[in-house]
């Protein structure tokens, strides 16, 4: 079981997430402001919240949303799990659609550190039901 961290979103793709500590999620779209959202498998995106502290023990001052992340979770390590996952939050409900991504290489994280965590630890989902999620909500892992 995991727990949310933080809730994240931007207006405008390119630029850093900002925590708004709740959002409403819409089925096949996304999180609601966030301009990410849309028709295609990346709606949401989610990273391990132990990653990003291993992250800033190795010296990196990176705060919630800098990897352009929407749901960090904590007590799930994202990574492992299958392409076709459900993750279930409240009456959300997320299917996992991609694990990590091609980086980049521009983003600020990659030229302050030489590294970014989210290409390889972040993962994507679609959303299957929506609802409403908060920081300190559950997460669970299910069918």
């Amino acid at each position: 079981m995991g727990k949310v961290i933080a809730v994240n979103i931007s207006e405008k793709k390119g630029t850093k997430k900002e925590n708004v500590q709740s959002a409403r999620l819409v089925e096949g779209y996304g999180l609601e402001r966030d301009a990410h959202a849309g028709d295609w498998h990346r709606q949401v995106s989610l990273l391990s919240a132990d990653k990003i502290d291993d992250f800033r023990a190795r010296g990196a001052e990176v705060h919630d949303g800098d990897f352009g992340e929407n749901l960090v979770v904590e007590g799930i390590d994202f990574k492992t799990l299958p392409v076709g996952s459900r993750l279930h939050c409240n009456e959300v409900i997320l299917e996992v659609t991609q694990i990590g991504k091609e980086c980049h290489h521009g983003c600020a994280i990659f030229q302050a550190m030489g590294d970014c965590i989210m290409p390889r630890e972040g993962i994507f989902a679609k959303v299957i039901r929506g609802g409403l999620i908060s920081v300190g909500d559950q997460m669970t892992i299910g069918k």
